[in-house]
């Protein structure tokens, strides 16, 4: 299973000026892959969030921190900032996978990630926008879980091949 901690090959956005304004906002890019990421802007976002209060680790395969301040947009509101496995992103309030979906061109799900997913969308990124497409797919995704009940993730996420192929074997075999 990927660490709890930000793993090796997950990669994201935010330069290390940009946090260092105080602009939180720049979390929920991160959700959305802009600007298309890359290892050390992953870990420089992690590190700003380690800076700026200590997580929740209440969801046993995530780190969830509570920001002092909203920082959503387009009409939703978050201020928790995620980090799970492979993907860093937010928490919305509310049951809104729909209208992220609808927001923020995202298709239906084909998994349900081995049942935690009770629904999602994704989206890849394009081509040029994939940092190591060799070793694997970059989606901005948001999903509704029982496991985080009034609250849906909008997350950038890197899945390897590997993974992705184990999956599918997985729910291939139910």
């Amino acid at each position: 299973m990927l660490s709890r901690v930000l793993p090796a090959l997950a990669v994201f956005l935010i330069p290390a000026t940009l946090m260092a304004s105080d602009d939180m906002t720049a979390f929920y890019d991160g959700a959305l892959c802009s600007p298309p990421y890359t290892m050390q802007s992953a870990t420089e976002l992690y590190d700003a969030a380690e800076k700026l209060t200590k997580p929740d680790t209440s969801l046993l395969t995530a780190y969830v921190y509570k920001l002092p301040s909203d920082i959503g947009r387009d009409g939703f509101k978050t201020s928790e900032v995620v980090f799970a496995g492979s993907s860093v992103g937010v928490l919305i309030e509310g049951a809104r996978a729909d209208d992220l979906a609808a927001r923020y061109q995202l298709q239906p799900e084909k998994s349900s990630i081995l049942g935690t997913s009770t629904k999602g969308f994704a989206r890849a990124l394009a081509d040029a926008e994939q940092p190591t497409a060799e070793m694997g797919i970059v989606s901005i995704v948001a999903r509704e879980s029982d496991a985080i009940p009034g609250k849906t993730l909008l997350a950038c996420e890197f899945v390897s091949h590997a993974d992705l192929e184990a999956l599918k074997a997985v729910e291939g075999a139910n």
